[in-house]
């Protein structure tokens, strides 16, 4: 991450980047063992799981818009908006495109050959049914394709930074910090905890319900919303002093209301849906939203005051952790289709996935970082 406000390296945000990363490429490993729906899943299910991953499902990407956020301020700095649109479209389009062609087509084929008993090989699909750009069904399961699957993150970020780049470009950056400066003073006290919230609980309870998850971009305007105004935090905030010492004083208090609030969700999905009354509705969404935020500010204030370290493996993750998160979602799905029908018990699978996964990561950073004509497919700065 960049310079903070004494011109020394935000190690923390470097930090919780790495870590964001590492918890959804975990997270992934566990849609493998959970009843909800994936592109493969494991013979094995694993009781009580789904109660771990709803401690992270709700913010953990909401996290890395957010710290995303806070990169591309700390970027901007003298550059103009034209040199940070083509830097950033340097750095995300090209690993989109990529990924999009190579990386996760793997993906959708064992997702048809699975589900939907597709039957041809991988070479086949890829070259007569991968870039049909229309939906593509198999046996029942359909597919949009070409698709990006995980790499959505990557297009979202792209096209909140490429928005972002437009404002600069009509208010200039004077103007905007004086934006931070202002948004700064608003949540630097109480407001942390407040303003927020009540805007991720308005979005939940006015948007969700009308524009469920997609992931398709166009019409996905709850993660807009969502997304989009933690990306715009994340900017504003960044070199904002009185809320970073506001999110450090006030870590615990985030961490107990974020406690409070995972339990008061668990117990209200216990209710049927058929009973549950317009209030309750939505009172839990916007416990919901309370939680996303209340969770973002334990984490960046905790890692505000213990994350200071720098080493030598901070240096290599920070530069690496893209690369894994481009790779990732594609080793494990295909490890896991591979692992079917071993007879292996899930104590041992997992560990394995997540072997496999790790290894297979590392293998392509360290390949790929190496090449200089494929550093930029895969996120990388050119050599």
């Amino acid at each position: 991450m960049d310079r903070d406000m004494d011109g020394g390296r935000r190690v923390d945000l470097d930090w919780i980047r790495i870590a964001a990363f590492g918890l959804v490429i975990l997270y992934h490993i566990g849609m493998l063992y959970v009843p909800w729906d994936f592109h493969v899943k494991s013979d094995h299910r694993v009781p009580g799981l789904e109660y771990v991953m709803w401690v992270v499902n709700p913010w953990r990407l909401g996290l890395l818009f957010f710290v995303s956020g806070c990169a591309t301020r700390f970027m901007t700095g003298a550059r103009g908006a034209g040199e940070l649109a083509i830097g950033r479209s340097r750095r995300l389009l090209l690993p989109l495109i990529f990924g999009m062609a190579v990386i996760v087509p793997p993906q959708s084929y064992l997702e048809l050959v699975e589900k939907g008993g597709y039957a041809q090989g991988f070479l086949t699909f890829w070259a007569t049914r991968y870039f049909a750009f229309a939906t593509v069904c198999e046996g029942g399961r359909c597919l949009i394709m070409p698709t990006w699957n995980h790499l959505w993150f990557v297009a979202y970020l792209w096209v909140y930074t490429m928005i972002l780049a437009g404002l600069i470009a009509m208010s200039g950056r004077a103007r905007l910090a004086a934006a931070g400066n202002w948004a700064g003073r608003l949540v630097s006290g109480p407001g942390l905890l407040v303003l927020p919230i009540v805007v991720l609980a308005a979005s939940r309870i006015l948007l969700f319900p009308r524009f469920p998850q997609t992931h398709a971009l166009t019409d996905d305007w709850y993660d807009h919303a969502l997304y989009g105004f933690l990306f715009l935090a994340g900017f504003f905030l960044a070199r904002e002093r009185a809320v970073w010492t506001a999110m450090s004083r006030l870590r615990w208090l985030a961490l107990g209301l974020a406690t409070i609030l995972y339990a008061v969700m668990m117990l209200a999905r216990q209710i049927p849906t058929q009973e549950a009354t317009m209030l309750g509705i939505a009172l839990s969404r916007a416990g919901y939203g309370a939680y996303q935020w209340c969770c973002i500010v334990a984490v960046l204030g905790f890692g505000r005051r213990w994350l200071t370290a720098d080493n030598p493996a901070r240096r290599y993750l920070t530069d690496a952790v893209f690369t894994y998160y481009i790779v990732h979602q594609t080793v494990i799905v295909i490890a896991a289709h591979l692992l079917r029908g071993s007879g292996l018990p899930a104590w041992i699978e997992a560990p394995v996935i997540i072997a496999v996964t790790v290894a297979a990561c590392g293998l392509s950073y360290e390949l790929v970082r190496r090449l200089g004509w494929a550093r930029p497919w895969f996120g990388l700065k050119p050599a």
